[in-house]
């Protein structure tokens, strides 16, 4: 049975309390045990054990959110390797973070991935991210819309500026 709700009129979310998010939408799978105690691109050792990640866009040391999109669980890690490198695959998670999520039986399953400015650990990596969403959307006024999804649009071409390059 529906109930009719009614709103106030001013009832509005506070715009400025809005936050650009960094939105990335695709498949994700984990690590093969080959790869335990490797350097990663961060120049740590990857451990199966740890919540960790790989992406080929998201700064290095970037704290992110990942979100199994057919179960609805969740599990926030840490950006420290570069890849996947097939095609559809937004990021590469560690044992733990994949068993978090419940997909060590399925291997690979469609994720949302969310990097917000705010949850980074140093400036320099809040402002990485607030450059990233200003390339994405040049008109888009910081912490004045909802949050965007980047996996709407293509992925834009990044040679040449400093978002291009691999740390």
């Amino acid at each position: 049975m529906l109930q009719d709700v009614e709103f106030e009129e001013n009832a509005a979310p506070v715009v400025s309390d809005i936050e650009p998010v960094y939105v990335h939408k695709g498949k994700a799978s984990y690590y093969a045990d080959f790869f335990h105690g490797r350097t990663t691109a961060s120049g740590e050792r990857f451990s199966q054990n740890r919540l960790t990640a790989a992406s080929r866009r998201l700064p290095l040391g970037s704290r992110v959110t990942v979100t199994n999109a057919d179960n609805g669980r969740s599990v926030e890690v840490v950006i420290n390797d570069r890849g996947p490198y097939v095609k559809g695959r937004v990021i590469d998670l560690s044992r733990k973070a994949a068993s978090e999520l419940g997909m060590i039986e399925d291997g690979v399953v469609n994720v949302r991935v969310e990097a917000r400015p705010s949850d980074q650990p140093n400036r320099s990596l809040r402002q990485r991210l607030e450059q990233m969403v200003a390339v994405l959307y040049p008109d888009r006024k910081p912490a004045s819309e909802p949050p965007v999804t980047v996996a709407e649009r293509p992925e834009p071409d990044l040679t040449g500026t400093d978002l291009g390059t691999a740390e």
